[in-house]
């Protein structure tokens, strides 16, 4: 039962026991005031607590009903009443829970125990997201300022590879992979801190189309590695940002071809719409994944070494920009193991209003 409803029948049960004992004391009061009158050889012409009780019996009867009633009613609307501040604490905390540390519950009213824990509720969201806010910021201009040494170096790198005059060695071509790196974790740290902040404008976007074109974009990469991708679904309207929508999708597909059986793989891609919004699924065969392991494929650089594929492990970003993008989005990003190995990866967001 919910605390409304055991509220609820405390207060009813309250007043009907406080009804019966009340009923009963003024039986015994009558009892009492009739043996005292006796003993004082007064006449008393009136019925006993017993006789009074069988005789009103259908009218204590109906007394207790009412007040079962009446207690029932009212204790539901004052336990509705008391509890009203905690259910926008509860609110409060879903909300944050999805990502959103700029919400405030900011209750009115008097200092009281509830209005206490909203104030302090409200207080550990306002650290929490300058302290958030103060990575994010960390991790953008430390991207930003890694760009241009980066391109800097990619440039003599290529200059060095393109005179003539001098010969190519073993080290030019690892600094160029090691340089290559480097610049898509930058890229990817930039991404991740982008959609982490919001900062970004809201469209129309349908995922059907953006599954197309991040299939048609990864066609090439899945052929290399002997992966068919099967595209299907219906159209699937949500409200986003369509870069960063395309980029989630890109990501969880990349993620499922260079994570698939070395020889014959097959990664399906699907697109639904429904009342509650538009899901996206992939799901792509591989090795068998522990529960434990599919749990952590989300968190920063981790890359699950057992899955990864030689030359393609990627900076460790991946999925981690994917969940990123999904939160911002306000949505949810779900991984399980594939029944006989591989992953089920589940994007759901907000439908997009009519």
């Amino acid at each position: 039962m919910s605390a409304r409803l055991k509220l609820t029948f405390s207060y009813a049960g309250f007043l009907v026991v406080a009804g019966a004992v009340l009923l009963g004391a003024f039986a015994v009061f009558l009892d009492g005031y009739r043996e005292r009158a006796q003993d004082a050889g007064e006449i008393v012409i009136a019925p006993s607590g017993g006789e009074l009780l069988q005789d009103f019996a259908p009218a204590a009867v109906a007394a207790i009903v009412f007040l079962l009633v009446f207690g029932f009613a009212g204790g539901w609307i004052l336990a509705g009443r008391m509890l009203a501040p905690l259910h926008r604490i509860t609110e409060a905390t879903r909300t944050a829970a999805r990502g959103s540390l700029s919400h405030r519950i900011e209750m009115a009213g008097s200092q009281d125990e509830f209005r206490e824990l909203a104030d302090a509720f409200d207080g550990m969201l306002a650290r929490l997201e300058a302290h958030v806010a103060e990575q994010q910021r960390f991790a953008a201009n430390a991207s930003h300022e890694l760009r241009t040494p980066l391109a800097i170096t990619q440039t003599l790198l290529d200059v060095a590879r393109n005179d003539p005059n001098r010969e190519s060695s073993e080290l030019d071509e690892r600094l160029r992979v090691v340089n290559a790196r480097a610049i898509d974790l930058t890229e990817a740290l930039l991404l991740l801190s982008r959609a982490d902040r919001r900062s970004f404008t809201r469209e129309d976007v349908d995922l059907s189309l953006t599954a197309e074109e991040a299939t048609e974009a990864l066609l090439p990469l899945a052929e290399k590695h002997g992966v068919v991708i099967d595209t299907s679904g219906d159209i699937a309207p949500t409200v986003g940002n369509h870069a960063l929508l395309l980029q989630l999708t890109t990501n969880l597909l990349h993620n499922a071809i260079v994570h698939n059986l070395p020889e014959h793989g097959t990664v399906q891609v699907s697109t639904t719409a429904g009342p509650e919004g538009a899901v996206l699924t992939v799901e792509n065969t591989g090795a068998e994944l522990s529960p434990h392991l599919v749990r952590t494929l989300t968190e920063p650089f981790q890359r699950g070494t057992e899955r990864s594929r030689s030359g393609h492990a990627g900076v460790g970003l991946g999925l981690a920009i994917a969940k990123s993008i999904t939160r911002a989005h306000d949505g949810t990003l779900s991984l399980s193991p594939r029944t006989g190995g591989g992953l089920h990866v589940t994007v759901r967001l907000p439908a997009a209003p009519r």
